[in-house]
Order: structure tokens, then sequence, then C-alpha cells
């Protein structure tokens, strides 16, 4: 039995079935044994892969999005440039990259990274000071801490490994999902809560689906887009929310577990594979507007990548490449853009102050 198993159910035993986001919560950021928590789970090696991964593409648009809305927020002399969730630094340092022409933004920029993970963020400061030795990132847990001011936001993949709580609906009403422990099968299994759960819990869109729907809320991250939401309506800038998800809140199971590039149970090895959940966009837009944000979207990536220009850097780059080069690039712009692909799956969203223009992408 791992560590973190043992643990699930010493915890079990003193309080209970857990519910689900308290699951998630301790199968990823238990701070011994927590997914995140103990390793870098990017790339080939790792269990999945990012689109900063992919492409230096992707990176390089967004720091340019960045750029122009800067611009539309009247150029401030110091603006916060924060990434929730970075993974290894690679979208932060491609962005960089690309706005290095945009002296002025450059030089306003203080870099801000959202990150809990000691092990990230250790990579995420070799890939800084690789790519950028000049820049002094400064290290968060949470988006509240970070100094007030303008900031221009990026949440990629972000969202989706926030905790859910999940309810079924029966014949007399919603129960929540829990995770307890079966003695007879020596292993963790769903069971539903005794008592039926409120009604406060369950979105308005929501309330009415029919019996033997299952449905997801996700209240951190909803708190989290309130906070983001507030602060910009509040001190000035936008966000750029990038994940997989639906545009509509609508039941169904969507909590997974990926390890190594493939799908795993969620109940099988806790802390040895991502758990991730559809974002509900409605939801968080929904959110955000009630928070004093104005929302754009959600639209596709493939059609933000495009409406960003993502072909033009498709030719710029490929037009001093080899032919080996040229495929790589050609397979990274169909798996971002592609419909079939990340395209259509993942979507965007845009948050911003009420007073900026519609945002590039958007208009």
């Amino acid at each position: 039995m791992t560590g973190l198993l043992a643990h699930l159910r010493r915890r079990i035993a003193l309080e209970g079935p857990l519910t689900v986001a308290r699951y998630m919560e301790e199968c990823l950021g238990n701070p011994a044994h927590g997914y995140y928590m103990t390793r870098d789970p990017l790339g080939a090696a790792g269990d999945f892969t990012t689109a900063p991964e992919i492409s230096q593409m992707f990176g390089e648009l967004i720091g340019l999005w960045a750029a122009v809305q800067w611009q539309a927020m009247g150029a401030p002399d110091s603006v916060h440039l924060v990434e929730l969730g970075p993974g290894r630094g690679t979208l932060m340092a491609d962005a960089l990259r690309a706005v290095a022409t945009v002296a002025p933004f450059r030089a306003a920029v203080q870099v801000h990274l959202v990150e809990t993970s000691p092990v990230l963020r250790d990579r995420q400061r070799e890939t800084l000071a690789a790519a950028h030795p000049g820049v002094t990132p400064q290290w968060w847990n949470d988006l509240s801490q970070v100094p007030a001011g303008p900031a221009l936001v990026i949440a990629n993949e972000f969202f989706d490994a926030l905790p859910i709580r999940q309810f079924l609906r029966g014949p007399d009403g919603w129960r929540e999902r829990l995770v307890a422990w079966d003695a007879d099968a020596a292993a963790l299994a769903f069971v539903l809560s005794g008592a039926q759960a409120t009604s406060p819990l369950i979105p308005p869109p929501l309330n009415q689906a029919p019996e033997g729907s299952l449905i997801e809320i996700c209240p951190v991250g909803l708190r989290k887009a309130h906070t983001l939401a507030a602060r910009l309506a509040a001190q000035g800038g936008a966000a750029l929310i990038v994940d997989y998800g639906h545009d509509r809140s609508a039941p169904g199971d969507t909590l997974q577990a990926v390890k190594d590039h493939q799908y795993a149970d969620v109940l099988i090895d806790p802390g040895a594979a991502d758990l991730t959940a559809h974002v509900d966009f409605q939801q968080l837009a929904q959110t955000c507007i009630q928070a004093g944000s104005v929302t754009f979207g959600p639209i596709g990536q493939g059609d933000f990548l495009i409406a960003l220009g993502i072909g033009a850097r498709v030719q710029a780059l490929t037009a001093q490449a080899d032919d080996r080069q040229k495929a790589a690039i050609d397979a990274a712009f169909t798996r971002l853009t592609g419909a079939g692909q990340m395209g259509r799956l993942f979507r965007v969203l845009a948050v911003q102050h009420p007073g900026l223009p519609a945002p590039p992408g958007f208009e």
C-alpha cells in the first residue's frame, strides 16, 4: 500500500468518506505524496503534454496578446504579468521572448508565477534563468498574494486541475458522490452521501437535470475566478483562460486520471496520476461577470490562435527550416488548432476590466 493510500485510509476511518474535492486535494497537493508536489509531470517522459510544450508559437502569441492588452490599458509604467500554474515556465519564457521587441512593454513588466509545487518552481526557475537571465520572477502560492496594481493574467490548463464536487440525482433528490474505503475489496470506492445535498450547492442551470444525472461543480475554481475578476475590475487589466471544457453547463462525469499519456482509474494508485475535470465555462464566466469584469468567449483554441496570426508565424518559422523541422512545425500547428485535436476541445475565455475594448482574437 502506497503512502498516500495508507494516509487516505486512515483519514476516511477518522472522518468518514471524503468528498471528491478533498480526494483530489490529497491526490494532487498532499505535501508528502501529492502528484504535483513530488514530480515534473510534463513532456514525453511525464504523463501529459501542454500546448506550450508542443510549440513555441503558443506562448509567443499569448505574449503578444498581452502586449496589445497593455497598450489598450493605456500603457501603464508598471504591470504585473502573472501566470497561474506555469508548468515548466515554457509559456512565460516564450511570451517574454516574443515581446522583446516591444521595449516599453518589456520594461513595464514584472513577472509573477503562482505555483504551489516546489518541484515545478525549480523547473520554472531553470527555464527562465536560461532563456532570460535578467528576469527575476516572484513566486506566490495564490493570486491573492500578488501585489496590487494592473495585471495581465494567463491561466493555461489551470482550472481543470482544481478540485470538483460531484452530485447524483436520484428519486429523492441530489446526493453527493464520496470516496470511501471498501473493506471487502481492500480498495477505494465511490459511494453516495446519506443526506440530500442542499440546493444552494447545485447551479441553477443544472438543478432540474433529470433523475440519474451526475453534475460537477468546482467551488475552488469559482472562488479563484471571483478573486481574479474582482481584482481586474478594481485595479485594471485582463486575463486569458485556456482550458478544456464545455461552453454551457451540462450534466456529465468528466473526472479523469492520466498516467503515462493514458487514461487510468481515478481511484487506483492515488497520487501517481494527474486528476482533472472539464471546466464549466458558463459558470466561470458568470462568476467573473458577477465580480464586476466583462468576458469574451469562450471560443475554440484553434479559432483564437488563427485570429492571432499563427498561420503567419508558421510561415516565418518554416521559411528557414529544413524538411524535418517543417514537418514538426506543421504537426504542432495541426495539434494546436485542429478541430479533432486541441483546436476545438480547448476553449479560450477572456476576462477584463469593463473599460477595455474587445481583446485580440475576440473582436
